[in-house]
């Protein structure tokens, strides 16, 4: 990033930027707050104010623009290029909300008759950004709206998802029916019920009885007063279940890894859908900031000219804004033939404003 070379100016830049970073949505325009650059480049800084110009109408007069779900998944499909990896489960539904962002914004930025006359940039900016409907689709095959992976997303992991359901009722009807003589008998309170210890149902009983009730003791209460026992007759039930929960992430597992081998050969032309979501984030946090500070896109030509009309200090206007004050604003002219400007006066009369003002609305022109 370049700055200014005076240090003032550079402190003042730096809070710019700050300002920019709160408005961005996610890690992927902050990023690209932090690699903004001052540029020399009259083509680019025209279509660079373009697009946060046309960004600041949307923000006033759109509603149906997508905004939610900027999620940065470009670290997890940098790692899954390793064959045999597997994206996580809570990676795949970051993954599928943003795409579904993604798609929504190229959307948005269909160039029908109307939108291409209003967003002309941001319209091209969105030109030949790869959407893939069919993988949104297979992930939502794969997990439902929480992130939770579909008892049906394989054959298999339903066969084995019933199987634990199965098991896991079997020992708490007799767990409860061991439960019950406990009670009956006195060894256990009567307002007790099956807890779990370790993956594994127990019944809590008081330590004086806990020979009363034959099985394994798993664990005792920080107190001392109750002890979790697991009853002989559900030992091998309690085996099974942690048989099945392994084989259930088994297969977990080999779903995940056959999605990503899928999903692999599209990598390069997802990232490069999320460097254009990268971009959205850091040009609506441009136009947040132009409107937070009643900024419009200047009037600029290709030659040295600064011809301004009440311009005003960004940083000074939030400033007094906070205070219920108005910031003085500033016209000045310096073009090819008066282009020197002495500026004199006493102490607090506003020379050092009227610098600064010009050094850092030139900045962020540039």
């Amino acid at each position: 990033m370049i700055y200014p070379e005076n240090f003032e100016q550079k402190i003042e830049f730096f809070k710019i930027r700050q300002l920019l970073d709160q408005h961005c949505l996610s890690p992927l325009g902050k990023e690209k707050v932090k690699e903004m650059q001052f540029s020399v480049s009259f083509e680019e800084i025209d279509v660079q104010l373009s697009q946060t110009d046309e960004f600041v109408h949307i923000l006033q007069e759109e509603d149906a623009f997508p905004s939610d779900n900027f999620y940065d998944v470009r670290p997890v499909l940098k790692r899954i290029r390793v064959v045999g990896s597997w994206i996580e489960q809570n990676a795949l539904l970051e993954l599928n909300k943003s795409l579904q962002t993604i798609n929504s914004i190229v959307k948005f930025f269909s160039s029908d008759g109307e939108k291409l006359e209003r967003y002309p940039h941001l319209i091209q900016l969105a030109e030949n950004i790869f959407v893939s409907p069919e993988i949104i689709k297979k992930i939502e095959r794969i997990i439902d709206e929480f992130g939770q992976i579909r008892d049906n997303a394989s054959p298999q992991l339903n066969s084995i998802r019933r199987e634990i359901t199965s098991t896991f009722n079997g020992i708490s009807r007799s767990l409860n029916s061991i439960l019950r003589k406990a009670q009956a008998e006195g060894f256990v309170e009567k307002d007790v019920a099956p807890s779990m210890r370790d993956g594994r149902l127990v019944i809590p009983v008081n330590p004086s009885f806990k020979r009363k009730i034959k099985g394994i003791v798993h664990d005792e209460s920080a107190s001392g007063k109750t002890v979790y026992i697991e009853p002989s007759e559900v030992v091998e039930a309690n085996n099974r279940i942690r048989e099945l929960e392994n084989d259930e992430r088994r297969e977990i597992i080999r779903i995940l890894t056959e999605f990503t081998d899928y999903l692999r050969p599209f990598l390069p032309d997802l990232l490069e859908s999320y460097n254009f979501l990268a971009l959205i984030d850091f040009i609506r946090a441009k136009a947040k900031f132009a409107l937070q500070i009643n900024a419009l896109k200047p009037s600029f030509e290709n030659r040295l000219i600064i011809d301004w009309v009440q311009a005003v200090h960004p940083l000074l206007f939030l400033a007094l804004q906070k205070q219920n004050r108005k910031v003085v604003p500033l016209d000045i002219t310096l073009e090819d033939r008066n282009r020197i400007l002495v500026i004199s006066g006493p102490n607090a009369g506003g020379k050092s404003v009227c610098l600064k003002t010009v050094g850092l609305l030139q900045y962020m022109v540039q």
